[in-house]
């Protein structure tokens, strides 16, 4: 989905979204902020790629990390929680995920990402996605993927 349609569904709607992003660094919120009036759905977000910003900014739970890692379903959803929670907005998405070249300590495969969706007064949701990829490509595959999940849910909303 276009983002320029993602942000007229925001604005026609009145709402607002957050971004956490680990393995993307930014892009998510760098494609969010290039619709030109982005400041009125888009307020910011937060990059928590190491150091356990993920647990200290986003407040991930040190148990969510121990038990699942850090490229999870519930890591997902709980740093995509923390940063709408944070940012006091509508919505937020977040990402995580193994870039590449090498596989990291998650032991997953290169490629594979989870996309959290944090709802103001709704679910949390966050999906497993592959993207099969070099490391610029899987990185703008996960942020793609972020944006398709909130315009879907947009939609449906």
């Amino acid at each position: 989905m276009d983002v320029a349609d993602v942000a007229k569904m925001l604005t026609e709607q009145g709402k607002t979204v957050s971004v956490a992003e680990a393995c993307t660094c930014g892009l998510v919120g760098y494609m969010l902020g290039t619709v030109p009036g982005s400041s009125r759905y888009f307020p910011g977000g937060v990059i928590a790629y190491t150091g356990g910003l993920k647990q200290k900014v986003l407040g991930v739970p040190d148990a969510v990390i121990d038990a699942h890692g850090t490229v999870s379903e519930e890591t997902a959803m709980a740093m995509a929680k923390g940063v709408r929670e944070l940012t006091n907005t509508d919505f937020a998405i977040s990402t995580t995920g193994v870039t590449g070249p090498a596989g990291g300590h998650s032991g997953l495969p290169i490629g594979t990402f989870w996309i959290g969706l944090s709802v103001k007064d709704g679910e949390d949701s966050a999906v497993e996605i592959q993207v099969g990829s070099d490391r610029d490509g899987n990185k703008h595959g996960a942020a793609q993927a972020a944006i398709d999940l909130l315009g879907r849910h947009l939609q449906g909303a």
